[in-house]
């Protein structure tokens, strides 16, 4: 089974069209599209391939967008937005055992590094070259749309949270992880990453946005976690035994969010 998959996904991914520029990426309908996102530093790309990231960040999102979300559901049809190297692939395909898999991203550099990751999962996987904000997907498409850590990357992320809604199923869901204004605005951000600025936006303004497009997403659905990575002294007041101060802003927000119709 594994070996089947990763010839699969190899095919996928020698198969998939490059850009001839860093501005545009060309679609299977053959039509050119600029890039939407902002690409990373070289140590935003080297620290996403990290076990620091799994652990301290990939599972926690996971972790706690499940417990939101309720026992009893299957999830045929899984979308995974800004995959990466597919780090969230064989957790997407454990825990909610899909019969397909789609990894969307606009960086043609990690393509040769997906046929290792989806040759771990029994679902199948595919790979498309492709934008959040046009993603090129059919309507009604897919019952789980994954979104970790990848939205304030996105210039248009008005545009993307549409192409959400758009790709699901009715009663779909959008499991989405997203770090907020206050932390992506930090100096140790600025420093060592790069991100589109003019875009960040609170908890509650992406709570909003997304309410906004058409989701279901009731107060119960949402969380706030404030981990160590996300503060402003890196969790060591924490350590020392003093709380969060209880007038923060967030620093990230978990949503659980429900196609209706």
């Amino acid at each position: 089974m594994p070996n089947r998959l990763h010839e699969n996904v190899e095919k996928t991914l020698i198969g998939a069209p490059r850009p001839r520029t860093g501005a545009f990426v060309r679609g299977r309908d053959g039509l050119e599209q600029p890039v939407d996102f902002v690409r990373d530093t070289a140590f935003g790309a080297w620290f996403l391939d990290t076990e620091t990231w799994v652990q301290h960040v990939l599972l926690r999102a996971l972790n706690d967008l499940q417990r939101m979300m309720g026992p009893g559901r299957t999830y045929p049809e899984v979308l995974d937005v800004g995959c990466g190297r597919g780090k969230a692939l064989r957790l997407l395909d454990e825990r909610f055992r899909p019969r397909r898999i789609v990894g969307i991203d606009p960086d043609p550099s990690v393509q040769a590094h997906l046929a290792q990751a989806a040759a771990q999962c029994r679902s199948t996987v595919e790979f498309q070259l492709a934008n959040a904000s046009d993603t090129r997907l059919p309507d009604c498409a897919f019952d789980l749309v994954f979104c970790n850590q990848t939205f304030h990357h996105i210039v248009d992320q008005e545009r993307a949270i549409l192409e959400f809604h758009r790709v699901l199923k009715p009663g779909g869901v959008l499991l989405f992880a997203e770090s907020t204004r206050r932390y992506i605005q930090s100096w140790i951000i600025r420093l060592l990453f790069r991100h589109p600025m003019q875009v960040q936006k609170t908890a509650e303004q992406y709570i909003a946005l997304i309410r906004g497009a058409g989701f279901e997403l009731p107060p119960e659905r949402i969380s706030f976690p404030y981990l160590w990575w996300s503060r402003p002294d890196l969790g060591i007041l924490g350590k020392l035994g003093f709380p969060p101060p209880p007038d923060r802003e967030e620093t990230l927000v978990n949503a659980v969010a429900v196609r209706s119709g």
